[in-house]
């Protein structure tokens, strides 16, 4: 590489070198400046006496032992990824009575990667009749459930630890460059397939368009893939708490401050700041109000089963390293909610930029690389993924095979997986593409 030239250099020491407000002083105007496109989460009578109820079974058992329960078979497997992060990997090979419950009968893979907070659980939850592990399960697929790294079961490393920093030096970008291609060489090689069908949710599909972009050669691994709530520009992205967060991520050490130093752990009175942005009066108190994942996706209340969320709060949030945050905050930025912004690597601040990329600015990823067949699904209502987003995403890929709209207006980002009426709503449409392509 050229030796960089002194007036960039100096330049770059000047802007590295500006000071930061206190985090204190600056947490209450940042919070009056967010605009507020969505609808507040409200109180539901039918929580109120939520601590006073039985925690359902399902919210203290792991997936493979909710995926038991329900009579499936499931195997669990180890994958070491290049740089030692030890992921967990979920199988569903079929009912426990079916004659083709056996990993040795080949059947049509199904590769399932969950999103961001998020972990393998979020497939099945909702149990068989409605959750899509088992309902491609039921239909023939080989089930493959991911997890990320820093998620409830992937928190193991060949040499580092949780309690350290360096563990925690990743975004999604390291989940799409590392995890993703180790998972689905292994699922390959124990199939015996050369292809699989890729589903994913939010991080999800991020990760996928990041490993698909810059590791080209990954595409030919994949049939086809379903994009369920892509998170690729965010520039109109409507979470208040994301913008909220945007607004800080040019002062590290205050975002350290609200939400963790390293993994995504929001102190309490960023909780309460999070609370006044996303919840009504009423609602604050209640514990949908109290979990991050919720105020950070949002709340749609006609298809949201109440009986549901006990369950949903023993599993999320999963776990996430700070950086994946702030790295979507930072997307958020490149568009200042008026344009889709960019979709690009993680940005290192001037010097840092110059030393790993060898530029001002971080690359964005060539999304005109990807040729697999990719069928974008989305919502109306989604507090992450904004329609004209969806939109520039669409435009932007080099092989879209389809875009739609989940066919109900106040369908939002976890009803993808936990609405009342996701099957009809968007599972059948996405299993009846599938069958478009040969397996």
């Amino acid at each position: 590489m050229m030796p960089l030239p002194l007036s960039i250099l100096f330049f770059a020491i000047i802007a590295s070198a500006c000071a930061t407000p206190n985090a204190e002083q600056y947490l209450d105007d940042q919070t009056e400046d967010v605009q507020h496109p969505v609808e507040r989460i409200p109180a539901l009578p039918e929580l109120d006496d939520f601590l006073t109820q039985k925690v359902p079974e399902d919210a203290k058992l792991t997936t493979l032992e909710i995926v038991k329960k329900y009579g499936y078979n499931g195997e669990l497997h180890t994958v070491v990824t290049v740089d030692g992060y030890i992921l967990e990997l979920h199988r569903i090979t079929g009912r426990i009575q079916a004659a083709t419950n056996s990993s040795d009968v080949q059947k049509p893979v199904a590769f399932l990667m969950h999103g961001l907070l998020c972990s393998s659980a979020a497939w099945v939850l909702t149990g068989p009749e409605k959750s899509l592990a088992f309902l491609l399960a039921d239909l023939g697929y080989d089930v493959w459930l991911g997890n990320a790294r820093g998620s409830t079961y992937s928190r193991k490393h060949v040499s580092s630890s949780v309690l350290e920093k360096e563990y925690w030096d990743f975004s999604w970008h390291e989940v799409g460059m590392r995890d993703l291609p180790a998972t689905i060489d292994h699922i390959l090689q124990i199939t015996g397939q050369e292809k699989l069908f890729y589903l994913g949710h939010s991080q999800g599909t991020t990760a996928f368009f990041v490993m698909a972009s810059e590791l080209p050669k990954y595409q030919d691994k994949v049939h086809a893939m379903f994009a369920m709530a892509p998170a690729t520009y965010c520039g109109r992205m409507p979470s208040p708490i994301m913008q909220f967060l945007s607004k800080f991520v040019g002062s590290i050490n205050i975002i350290f401050k609200l939400i963790g130093m390293y993994e995504f752990e929001p102190t309490g009175e960023t909780m309460r700041k999070f609370q006044e942005l996303v919840c009504s009066e009423e609602a604050i108190t209640q514990p949908l109000c109290s979990n991050v994942l919720f105020l950070i996706a949002g709340f749609d209340r006609d298809q949201f089963n109440t009986t549901l969320l006990p369950v949903i709060l023993g599993h999320t949030p999963a776990g996430a390293s700070t950086k994946q945050v702030i790295h979507f905050a930072q997307l958020i930025n490149t568009g200042y909610l008026i344009l889709p912004g960019k979709f690009r690597q993680y940005d290192y601040n001037i010097l840092g930029n110059l030393k790993r990329y060898g530029k001002l600015t971080p690359p964005s990823y060539d999304l005109g690389k990807i040729k697999v067949p990719v069928s974008l699904h989305y919502g109306t209502n989604d507090w992450l993924v904004n329609v004209k987003d969806v939109d520039k995403l669409y435009r932007s890929l080099g092989n879209p095979y389809g875009k739609f709209r989940v066919p109900y207006k106040k369908f939002n980002h976890l009803d993808f997986m936990w609405a009342i009426d996701v099957k009809e709503l968007l599972y059948d449409k996405i299993l009846s593409l599938m069958t478009h392509f040969p397996h």
